[in-house]
Parts: C-alpha cells; sequence; structure tokens
C-alpha cells in the first residue's frame, strides 16, 4: 500500500512539474525576454602632424601621458628653417637702415657743402654780372666789338643756370628725402617685417603641442626619425568628447527620439547607470543591416545608428568599452 501511494505521488509530481515547464514556456512566448540593445563608447581623436620637414629633436611625451591642452608633445629641427630666418631678419635690418637713413634726410656735412657750393655759384654770377655791364656800356660806346658783348653775356646765363642748380640741390638737401622715398623705405622694412614673421610661424609649428586636454594613445615616430610635411608625429585622444553609438533595429527604436534622455550602463564599470542624450538617429547602410522577418510574414527590418552623449563625464570610461542601453 505504501508502495502505490509513493508511486501516485511521483506520478503527481511530475505532471506538476510538467504544468508547471509548460506554463513557464507559454508565459515566455507570451511575454519574450527583452533583448540586450549593446554598444560600444568611442571618442574623438586628433593626429598631430608637423607643418614642415625636418627630424624630431626631442618627443617630451610617452603612450598614455595625460596632456592638457597645449602641453607640448614634440620639437622637430628644421636646418632649413633656420637658413630662412637668418635671410629674413638681415633683410629686415638692411630695411631698417634704409628707413631710418630717409627719415633723417642728408648729414650736416653735405647740407654746408650744398651751401658752399651755392654761394660759390652766386659769387661767379655776381661776377659775371657786373662783367656783362661793363662790357655792354663798352659796346655802347663802340670800344668793343659785338662779339666781346656776346661771349659776356653767354658766360653771364651760365653762371646764372649754375647758381639756379646749386640753390635747388642746398634746398634739396636742407629738406631731406621726399615723402615718397620715406614712404617706400617704410614700405620695406613692413615687408621685411612680414618675412621675419612668417619664418617665426614655421619655427613655432615646430614644436607640436597638444590640440585638447587628453591622452597621448599613439606615438608615430621617434627621436631622429626625418619626416615629412604632414606626417603624423601622435595622436591624442581628446576625453572630453565621448559618446556612444548603438545599432538598433527599428521596431526596437520605441521611444527612441533626438534629444531624449536614455539610461546607459557600462559592465567595465559597474552597475550604475548614467544619464545621456539621444543626439542622432540615422539609418545604416542596408547591405549589412537588415534582417528578414518575411517567413513570418512580415517584413525586412532595418537597423539604426543611434548616436547617444553622456550628459556628464565618466570617470574610467575608455573607448571600446562595451555599452548597454537601457
Amino acid at each position: 500500500m505504501k508502495e502505490t501511494n509513493k508511486s501516485l505521488l511521483a506520478g503527481l509530481a511530475v505532471v506538476i512539474a510538467t504544468v508547471v515547464l509548460v506554463g513557464l514556456v507559454g508565459l515566455m512566448a507570451i511575454h519574450p525576454q527583452k533583448e540586450i540593445v549593446a554598444g560600444e563608447a568611442d571618442a574623438s581623436e586628433y593626429r598631430v602632424s608637423n607643418m614642415v620637414p625636418g627630424h624630431i629633436d626631442s618627443i617630451y611625451v610617452q603612450e598614455g601621458t595625460r596632456v592638457r591642452k597645449g602641453d607640448t608633445l614634440a620639437h622637430i629641427a628644421s636646418a632649413q628653417v633656420a637658413a630662412k630666418m637668418q635671410q629674413a631678419e638681415s633683410a629686415r635690418s638692411a630695411a631698417s637702415a634704409q628707413s631710418r637713413k630717409a627719415q633723417g634726410g642728408a648729414r650736416r656735412q653735405q647740407v654746408e657743402m650744398a651751401r658752399q657750393v651755392w654761394e660759390k655759384a652766386k659769387a661767379a654770377e655776381e661776377v659775371y654780372g657786373k662783367s656783362y655791364e661793363r662790357v655792354k656800356a663798352l659796346k655802347e660806346k663802340g670800344v668793343v666789338a659785338q662779339q666781346k658783348l656776346d661771349e659776356v653775356e653767354a658766360q653771364y646765363k651760365v653762371a646764372q643756370a649754375d647758381c639756379a642748380a646749386a640753390e635747388q640741390q642746398y634746398l634739396m638737401a636742407r629738406e631731406g628725402a621726399q615723402s615718397e622715398d620715406i614712404a617706400a623705405a617704410a614700405a620695406l622694412v613692413g615687408q621685411a617685417g612680414g618675412a621675419v614673421a612668417e619664418v617665426q610661424s614655421y619655427l613655432d609649428a615646430s614644436y607640436l603641442t597638444a590640440p585638447c586636454d587628453g591622452e597621448v594613445v599613439e606615438l608615430f615616430a621617434k627621436v631622429g626619425d626625418l619626416i615629412g610635411t604632414g606626417s603624423p608625429v601622435a595622436s591624442v585622444l581628446d576625453m572630453g568628447d565621448t559618446w556612444f553609438y548603438f545599432a538598433v533595429r527599428e521596431d526596437r527604436l520605441g521611444e527612441l527620439t533626438t534629444g531624449a534622455t536614455v539610461q546607459v550602463r557600462i559592465p567595465a564599470l559597474g552597475e550604475e547607470t548614467y544619464p545621456c542624450t539621444v543626439r542622432r538617429i540615422q539609418a545604416m547602410a542596408s547591405y549589412a543591416t537588415w534582417r528578414s522577418t518575411k517567413v513570418n510574414g512580415q517584413y525586412d527590418v532595418k537597423s539604426f545608428d543611434v548616436k547617444v552623449v553622456p550628459q556628464g563625464p565618466i570617470e574610467g570610461l575608455k573607448p571600446g568599452m562595451t555599452a548597454i542601453l537601457l
């Protein structure tokens, strides 16, 4: 009798377990478990390149070094740029000397010499003028021939012209250079200064600096390497500009709209969730993002690229970490 009861209890237990299992299966079929939408963290990355060719003289950081915007990462030495700077500075010095000369005018000795030449010409004009008057009076009395008067008159006119020319030379020496000459000299100084500033910009650019606060993630060269214009030297990750991207099927978009707030969990950082803002929802390329559901008599489902941005800094976040969209 006891054996019969045990058999009945065992059979009843099996029936109950079967009913419970079937019920759970049915419940799961009616309310399927929510699929996990996993994505990945990313951040802006800047490649620091050089403007002038040369060889790397120094590297002041290592991979993993935290840097601030403006910190010096490396220095590139360029003999060509140094030579151009020497030429530009020499040209600026010469132009400055010409400008000072134009602004200062003639020397005091030159002005005095021009005045003395004018005084000499005035004296000669006076002498020839008196000679002309005497010969002219004698000609009127018939004492000298007309030819003699013509000769003296010609000498007097030459003396007058010499005196006028000497006077103008003296006035020019006293007044100094013309305003046009001064302006031209000043323009040459400005041109030479511009050449110096241009070369100086190349010298400044030979010091490669961090474009943002972040972390040096990779160095592409080492000390002594010869690199050309535009060659990348280091890569800096901007941890202040991070985001998450998820591939979400269109039937799972639900309440996701641009500007909406969502919660994201990062398994590598624990169970804490972080509020984020949906920045962009964009259809992905169809060749790799659609899933056929026509076997159930429905339609093809596309995937959308959903980009969400943290509403605040997340300590310990690294690009490539897995993120869960809640």
